[in-house]
């Protein structure tokens, strides 16, 4: 029930139709601009993607997503879109899957921190992600190449793992996921692109051959 006077909480509709081509998050119940991501958060995501993905797929756990896509977390005081950096779903819960978007909490949600985002990454979206059962939240830094790994437990993250660039990733969720953060976390030069032929280019111009 809205009061009067009341000012109406903005719907996924509302969402979809922002103008533009600027991209926003809808968090309770205000529009926030996401910025452009740096160099060194997309190496990650694609660090994260290529490690995480091709785990998934080859065990049939479910599935992985990558930004930019929709998370609907709904709840009496209104909705809630997000776009986390990554996202597992497990096959046990295909059905919050939609083509438009994923309706409700994912298993496992990664975000990878920027100057733009760590305050919503660390503490807005925390405890987002903790009220609407987020099972498993990471946070990676790029810059410092760490993550901090948490679980939910009796409605709030608790930290299971904290990960340096030495170490190897290990999951609750993704149970015999073993990802090497040397193998994410890397400098441009070492980055292992999938694109046919692109890291060759690169390589070539930097050598000069």
């Amino acid at each position: 029930m809205v009061t009067a006077g009341a000012k109406p909480k903005p719907t996924y509709e509302d969402y979809l139709n922002i103008p533009g081509d600027d991209r926003y998050e809808l968090i309770n119940g205000e529009f926030i601009l996401v910025g452009s991501p740096n160099e060194s958060h997309q190496a990650a995501v694609m660090g994260f993607a290529l490690e995480l993905g091709f785990f998934v797929r080859d065990k049939g756990l479910g599935r992985c997503y990558v930004v930019p896509f929709d998370v609907l977390l709904t709840d009496a005081l209104g909705v809630n879109v997000v776009q986390p950096d990554l996202i597992f779903v497990s096959s046990e819960r295909e059905h919050i899957i939609t083509r438009a978007n994923i309706q409700g909490a994912p298993d496992l949600v990664v975000e990878i921190l920027s100057p733009s985002s760590r305050r919503q990454d660390t503490t807005t979206k925390l405890e987002l992600y903790a009220k609407h059962g987020v099972r498993e939240y990471w946070i990676a830094d790029p810059e410092s190449r760490t993550v901090i790994a948490m679980l939910l437990k009796d409605g709030k993250f608790e930290i299971v793992g904290k990960y340096g660039v030495d170490d190897t990733l290990s999951s609750p969720t993704l149970q015999g996921v073993s990802a090497r953060l040397d193998e994410i976390f890397v400098y441009r030069e070492k980055l292992r692109c999938p694109i046919p032929g692109l890291s060759e280019i690169d390589l070539m111009a930097e050598t000069g051959e």
